[in-house]
């Protein structure tokens, strides 16, 4: 049976804001009176429940309190209560606000009914924290509509010790100005692995993780293997754009024995639109900057048996001088393929060893001849030039190949050659965010 308690001392007031519910919420479940209203008021009515996050099922007794004065004591929500918080009127009235804020003043995500009855959290509330719940009720009374403001504090227990996710955003460390170009994805590395069986515990997660732009981009995480998601926007980010990435799962139940640690926060810039084209056919690659022409580069490109990879790629860093071997992508030694050369000004763009770059000797094939193992060649000031002009995160297009495509994920950032529908296949939320620049975290700045 739910455990009672009964404190005296508000007295007429509970007529007047009638009665408040407070329990996790169960998707095949619902509590007793949802959506209606009783049809007489009575005490203000605090339960407490715990139902699973991923099957919806309550499967702890629900505790009731009756809160009889003008400032209800403080309600700690077990460690057990895993389901989103809901806040249900039950007497006649309707709730027309519901604020509920964390002890650094931001809101937690949530959504009323449509009778106004019931608020319901986006996600649970994490372990360990303090919470302020504001409800304005509304009654109909004779002469008018009454108004009435309850304050309650909420508390939820802290996790029980064990094993904590953490998560290492990337790119680079995030120091604060760091300019990355349009095209950089967002990366999230987990501390422990979420496999795609757990679809509750990849949705917990994905909300968590949440990114903010200025200007606004819309954007989306997708779940490349078990411990590693890609965030991207739509269509690139904005030039000049300041990206904000930040976890909210400190405290939150991932699993049952697994909750959420603390995470290093990220903060980067853009740079302006830089994109550097090469058209295969032409044996050309055109350097753009917001659009707008800078130049055009005679260049050769993979050879037949060595083609370039074709596609969307990003810059993923650079190196003013590098050794370049023929083993270190298959080829043999003393085979007639193979080389061991010093290059200049190289641009990479993959993993394996695919780069632009300074390439004198083969100056008589640049414009008119593929010659390459598969790298981008140039001559040498064109190199420098390039090497100067684009920076990490910036976008390599290859078109008009005859090469395997760039791929989405493992051999570097080819997460661009994916559409936007696919991309979002990728993301346990299964829509697209609601708001334009956030990953959906349920904390929000207030007001």
């Amino acid at each position: 049976m739910p455990s009672r308690r009964y404190v005296q001392g508000w007295g007429a007031l509970s007529l007047a804001v009638g009665a408040v519910l407070v329990t996790t919420a169960a998707a095949q479940e619902p509590a007793p009176g949802r959506g209606a209203v009783a049809a007489a008021p009575g005490p203000a009515l605090l339960t407490i429940g715990t139902c699973s996050v991923t099957g919806g099922l309550c499967r702890v007794p629900r505790a009731t309190v009756t809160l009889d004065a003008p400032a209800p004591p403080p309600v700690e929500l077990p460690a057990a209560a895993t389901g989103p918080v809901d806040l249900a009127l039950r007497t006649p009235g309707r709730l027309a606000d519901v604020t509920v804020t964390d002890r650094r003043g931001r809101r937690i995500a949530g959504r009323a009914d449509g009778d106004g009855t019931r608020w319901t959290s986006d996600v649970p509330l994490p372990a360990g924290g303090a919470y302020t719940a504001r409800l304005v009720l509304e009654e109909d009374r004779p002469g008018g509509v009454r108004r009435r403001t309850l304050r309650l504090a909420v508390r939820t227990a802290k996790a029980p010790a064990g094993e904590r996710l953490t998560v290492v955003f990337g790119p680079g460390e995030g120091a604060p100005g760091r300019t990355y170009g349009v095209g950089q994805p967002v990366t999230a590395q987990l501390s422990h692995p979420v496999p795609a069986a757990e679809a509750g515990a990849r949705r917990i997660v994905e909300r968590a993780l949440e990114v903010r732009s200025e200007p606004r981009a819309e954007g989306a995480w997708h779940w490349v293997d078990a411990d590693t998601l890609h965030y991207r926007p739509r269509v690139y980010w904005p030039s000049g754009a300041t990206v904000r990435v930040r976890s909210g799962l400190d405290g939150a139940r991932v699993t049952g024995r697994l909750h959420g640690g603390r995470s290093r926060p990220l903060t980067f810039t853009t740079g302006s639109r830089v994109e550097a084209v090469t058209d295969v056919a032409a044996h050309e690659m055109r350097v753009y900057r917001d659009g707008r022409l800078l130049r055009v580069i005679p260049v050769t490109t993979g050879k037949p048996g060595f083609r370039t990879r074709v596609g969307t790629k990003v810059v993923l860093g650079k190196e003013s001088m590098v050794r370049m071997r023929g083993d270190s992508i298959g080829i043999a030694r003393g085979s007639r393929e193979f080389y061991d050369l010093k290059v200049r000004w190289a641009t990479r763009v993959t993993w394996s060893g695919e780069y632009l770059h300074a390439a004198p000797w083969s100056l008589d094939a640049q414009g008119s001849e593929d010659v390459s193992h598969g790298c981008t060649g140039m001559s040498t000031e064109a190199a420098r030039w390039l090497f100067r002009t684009v920076r990490e995160g910036d976008l390599v297009r290859v078109v008009h190949g005859y090469g395997e495509p760039m791929t989405p994920f493992g051999n570097g950032y080819g997460d661009w050659n994916l559409g936007w529908p696919e991309w979002l296949r990728g993301s346990a939320l299964g829509v697209r965010p609601a708001r334009p620049g956030s990953a959906g975290s349920p904390l929000r700045p207030a007001l």
